[in-house]
């Protein structure tokens, strides 16, 4: 049996991890759309965060948490949850003065991400 393969059956998933954080493999420019396709689609799939950027766009652009808050029935840990996956995202951004969270709207973002997206359908057509 080769001894590389065999030494791999006992590496546990942590040593992969750990060796992937010393050993980092390029990943390829798909590979990183992809990625970046699953966090805005993810960040999609709930409807209130589609509400917040529905709202955030009505307002201009821009708001503060409490603004936000007020305009949904639910509470402040869930709302800041939803408002940290959608800055994770890259949907939102957010931006500290004094005590308040002052979060914008992305348009950029998600018209790159969701365009890009559609555009792979596009390309399938014209070949």
């Amino acid at each position: 049996m080769n001894s590389a393969i065999f030494s791999f059956k006992f590496l546990s998933l942590t040593s992969f991890s750990q060796l992937a954080k010393y050993c980092p493999v390029p990943k390829s420019r798909a590979e990183k759309e992809l990625e970046e396709f699953d966090a805005v689609f993810s960040a999609l799939a709930h409807e209130a965060r589609r509400r917040v950027l529905v709202v955030l766009l009505g307002r201009g652009g821009q708001m503060t948490a409490g603004q936000i808050v007020e305009r949904f029935s639910c509470s402040w840990p869930t709302m800041t949850k939803h408002l940290q996956i959608l800055e994770r995202s890259g949907l939102i951004q957010v931006e500290k003065v004094g005590r308040e969270r002052h979060y914008f709207l992305n348009r950029q973002k998600l018209h790159q991400v969701v365009g890009g997206w559609l555009n792979w359908f596009e390309m399938e057509k014209k070949v």
